[in-house]
């Protein structure tokens, strides 16, 4: 089973950025989907990004054209740059990682622990 850490978390004014990374350990890192996603305070777990094994990738709606995910295989890492700040991306961000992607989008696989993005207004 893969182990994954997060990093890259914190405070950022709105408007501004962060890159979110991933590093995994254990298991075959480049056949993995993986995947952010994000809980706020009172709102449900959503996902906000995926990358299938063969980097194509998925996002919600509301990060279209600012969040973008990247893997980089040689590192064991999965990353996601975050542009365009908006209050309303506060929330802990977690990434996961599935041998499958239809069970990675619902929810399964391993996780990390999690990192806080708060984006001040």
């Amino acid at each position: 089973q893969v182990q994954l850490v997060e990093s890259g978390g914190g405070l950022v004014q709105a408007g501004g950025s962060l890159r979110l990374s991933c590093a995994a350990s254990g298991g075959t890192f480049s056949s993995y989907a993986l995947g952010w996603f994000r809980q706020a305070p009172g709102k449900e777990r959503e996902r906000v990004a995926a990358i299938r094994w063969s980097g194509s990738t998925s996002y919600i709606e509301s990060v279209k054209g600012r969040f973008t995910i990247s893997r980089d295989n040689a590192k064991n890492t999965v990353y996601l740059q975050m542009n365009s700040l908006k209050p309303e991306d506060t929330a802990v961000y977690y990434c996961a990682a599935d041998s499958s992607y239809d069970r990675l989008v619902r929810g399964f696989g391993s996780w990390g622990q999690g990192t806080q993005v708060t984006v001040s207004s």
